[in-house]
């Protein structure tokens, strides 16, 4: 398979308009209904001779092996076949006791891989410093590498997953409701899209419900019909359908040459040699195409430029203020 050199000019279109109908549930969220991070420290065993040199992990492992009650010389576990590892979960609102979540650990130290070692029993501790998860079984890195495979990398060996490889514990106190009202956050806040979840609201239950008090907080009265039918009441809000708006933005990854950005991400008046071809935008036109970043592109790739060319000559546009929007380079 021959090797490609050249960076691929990827570009992906949001849309010709700026903004598009969508579920609240899928912009925001009710406050105190959030993920919390879990860690812990543990070891992983039966490494084929891919973990920890020297006596990196045997600390650990000697201090397991006297809770069992099994006394081992510590120059006795000088073994590459373990790893010491960082295990790592994200749990979500609402976890009960027994229910399991994924983790995932990736090596402290040396090892060169963690493939098809099994994680001992692990304690995953919340920010309060309190016990909320167990973690343990076998560590998954993904798959086998495969030859010619369109995978552009070889798999990375010292970080693993256990999908369900924690049991939840301990509950995560979350508590929504502020006496008699919750409080919806946008995921971005935007102060046009609050105004318009606001409205959304108030016309679905005929009433006013709801107050965009900044622009990522909404706050909600439950009505007196719901004050004992909460979730009833949420996923009526939840599925309301709403204007989602997106600001003007451009979007340059310039490793992998790629430009994200709106349709309609318009662009001034302007006239720019480079190189062998010159572009002009005339009466808000590119020809007889409006102007906008979409167009511009086009024009540019069908003048020969690379994606380099492409991504030099919009940072030089949005420098100089041709560009309505935010530019953002990765």
């Amino acid at each position: 398979m021959r090797k490609i050199t050249s960076l691929l000019l990827i570009i992906l279109v949001l849309g010709s308009i700026f903004s598009v109908t969508t579920r609240i549930k899928d912009i925001a969220f009710f406050r105190g209904a959030r993920d919390n991070q879990l860690f812990g420290i543990g070891l992983v065993v039966g490494l084929n001779g891919t973990g920890d040199s020297g006596n990196v992990s045997s600390p650990l492992l000697l201090e397991m092996m006297k809770k069992f009650g099994v006394q081992v010389p510590e120059e006795d576990l000088k073994s590459k076949n373990t790893a010491l590892v960082m295990v790592l979960a994200d749990i979500p609102p609402f976890a009960k006791e027994g229910m399991r979540i994924d983790c995932v650990v990736a090596s402290i130290a040396d090892a060169k891989s963690l493939e098809g070692g099994y994680l001992i029993q692990t304690p995953l501790y919340g920010a309060d410093g309190k016990v909320y998860a167990v973690a343990q079984g076998s560590v998954s890195l993904g798959g086998e590498d495969v030859k010619l495979s369109a995978n552009l990398q070889k798999r990375y060996k010292v970080v693993g997953y256990l999908p369900g490889g924690a049991i939840v514990e301990r509950d995560i106190p979350s508590d929504m409701l502020e006496g008699d009202t919750v409080t919806i956050l946008l995921k971005q806040p935007d102060i046009t899209t609050a105004a318009r979840v606001e409205k959304a609201i108030n016309e679905k239950f005929e009433m006013d419900l709801a107050k965009a008090v900044d622009p990522s907080a909404i706050k909600l009265t439950i009505p007196s019909a719901f004050q004992n039918d909460l979730i009833t009441f949420l996923s009526l809000v939840e599925s309301i359908e709403v204007q989602f708006d997106l600001p003007a933005r451009i979007v340059v990854n310039e490793r992998t040459g790629t430009v994200l950005f709106g349709g309609d991400v318009k662009i001034a008046d302007f006239v720019i040699s480079y190189g062998n071809f010159t572009i002009s935008v005339s009466s808000g036109k590119i020809g007889d195409k409006d102007a906008t970043v979409a167009n511009l592109v086009n024009a540019l790739k069908a003048a020969g430029a690379t994606p380099q060319d492409i991504i030099a000559i919009l940072q030089v546009l949005y420098e100089s203020g041709y560009i309505t929007g935010e530019l953002i380079i990765m």
